[in-house]
């Protein structure tokens, strides 16, 4: 048997078709069939997972034959094979030795060898050989069929964990377009209990109540969009317009008489010419020297026209959406109503950042900053620590400015909206990290601040690009929970 064919013997295997009878088999399944029937992005997000567990799991059975305990047997069978008869018989009983303990084949193989009248065959070598690989074949495929196995029994699982995780999600918050509903997808492998469900649920209605915070983060999100890009080069165009012309051929109006030798306009005296024939001739004259009195008439007429402006490449892309950088004061200040301002605007916002494939990071900040992805995988485990925790400790704004600033100055956090959730209760900050946010906005990065308190310090509010400020009274407050 050729090397190579030894070699090749495990990718053989891994490609016969039994992945996709694995998969097959998961699509068939009443649950997985009932979920992808009731939600369509939930279908292609299940879909787009199997086929990405189908290239790892292709590539995990193929590397079954290098673990130690085919990795050897193999080597020693391809050096087997390459003997000659006169040595293969005189190492026979050497080669059933070393497959003793770690091979299958080492019984047939003993079986045999032990047959002394069959050893000086010729074609010993070759059947021994054969029966050999097919052996390792067997037991090869077993191998790899265990593996296949136990990942489809993981994927099983997971699968099952999101559908619950997506049906319970659905009771939160509209599921949305299909890009949402896949990046949820991604983020359900948390399981989430009761509480963890009345949590989500709490802010969601508190958000729903609360117009003006969810009107923020829909400006918030559509800020990514309005930056002039100063970069794009503005080109001379020709645009067609319809515009209106005054004109002498268009008779809505007689504003004179003029000469002419237009009959259709003629004044009726000019045809007395033609009653006397001696005068006849002075009429012909008159009309060819365009000398006969008409009516003047003018009015205006549309037509399409050239126009010649400047205007933005239409080459040019929209803007790249970079993610959503969310500070949260979590100081004793903004315990209570602000707290709640706070953690729903950060929900909405990664609402927001799931429609629009954007990322959402939350940093926590008081005497130390606390960070939460919202958005990666597990990120639901993420969204339930940070709803859960309590604000507490004292306001200390520039150390989480400082490591914002820091973030969004490498390649991950370009053209990001970074959005500071306080009361701005702080000192002003110093030059230096002016300077530094400045060159920030002319890389189009976008600073936002969103103030819970009216007793904020003004000059904090000058470093921002947009300033919401929401406090309603108590009174407009209770109005809502009406």
């Amino acid at each position: 048997m050729p090397v190579s064919e030894s070699f090749n013997l495990a990718m053989m295997v891994a490609e016969s078709g039994m992945v996709d009878s694995a998969i097959h088999e998961l699509l068939m399944r009443p649950q997985i069939i009932m979920a992808a029937e009731a939600n369509p992005g939930i279908k292609a997000a299940m879909k787009n997972q199997i086929m990405k567990w189908r290239g790892q799991v292709q590539q995990r059975i193929t590397k079954v034959s290098i673990e130690d305990r085919f990795k050897q047997e193999i080597a020693l069978y391809e050096e087997v094979i390459n003997w000659d008869e006169d040595y293969f018989i005189s190492q026979a009983d050497e080669v059933v030795q070393q497959l003793e303990g770690h091979s299958a084949f080492y019984f047939k193989a003993k079986s045999l060898v032990t047959k002394e009248h069959a050893k000086h065959n010729p074609m010993f070598q070759s059947y021994f050989c054969s029966q050999w690989y097919q052996h390792l074949s067997a037991t090869l495929k077993q191998a790899q069929l265990d593996e296949l196995e136990q990942n489809k029994e993981q994927l099983l699982t997971d699968l099952y964990q999101r559908i619950e995780t997506m049906q319970q999600m659905e009771q939160v918050t509209e599921a949305g377009d299909e890009t949402k509903v896949g990046r949820l997808w991604d983020m359900a492998k948390a399981k989430l209990t009761r509480t963890d469900i009345e949590s989500m649920k709490s802010v969601a209605r508190f958000l729903k109540r609360n117009d003006g915070l969810k009107d923020i983060a829909e400006k918030l999100g559509r800020m990514a969009n309005e930056i002039d890009d100063p970069n794009k080069e503005r080109v001379r165009s020709e645009d067609l317009r319809m515009v209106e012309e005054c004109s002498d051929n268009v008779s809505d109006d007689i504003v004179g008489v003029h000469e002419s030798d237009d009959l259709a306009k003629l004044l009726p005296n000019e045809t007395m010419f033609l009653a006397y024939p001696e005068l006849e001739v002075v009429f012909y004259k008159h009309l060819v020297d365009k000398r006969l009195m008409n009516y003047r008439v003018q009015g205006t007429q549309r037509k399409l026209r050239k126009v010649k402006a400047y205007k933005r490449q239409s080459k040019q892309v929209e803007q790249d959406k970079g993610p959503f950088i969310v500070c949260i004061d979590a100081s004793g200040s903004m315990s209570g109503f602000p707290e709640q301002c706070a953690k729903a605007l950060a929900y909405g916002l990664m609402q927001i950042a799931l429609a629009e494939d954007r990322d959402c990071f939350v940093i926590m900040f008081s005497t130390q900053q606390i960070t939460y992805e919202l958005t990666k995988q597990d990120g639901l485990s993420e969204v339930l620590n940070f709803l859960s925790y309590s604000f507490h400790g004292g306001t200390d704004l520039s150390p989480v400015l400082d490591q914002s600033i820091d973030l969004m100055c490498g390649e991950k956090y370009k053209n990001a909206d970074l959005v500071v959730l306080s009361d701005f209760i702080a000192p002003s900050q110093p030059e230096e990290m002016l300077r530094r946010i400045d060159k920030l906005k002319a890389s189009r990065n976008r600073f936002h601040a969103v103030t819970l308190s009216k007793y904020g310090n003004p000059a904090l509010m000058d470093i921002f690009d947009h300033c919401w400020s929401y406090h309603p009274s108590k009174f407009s407050r209770l109005m809502k929970w009406r």
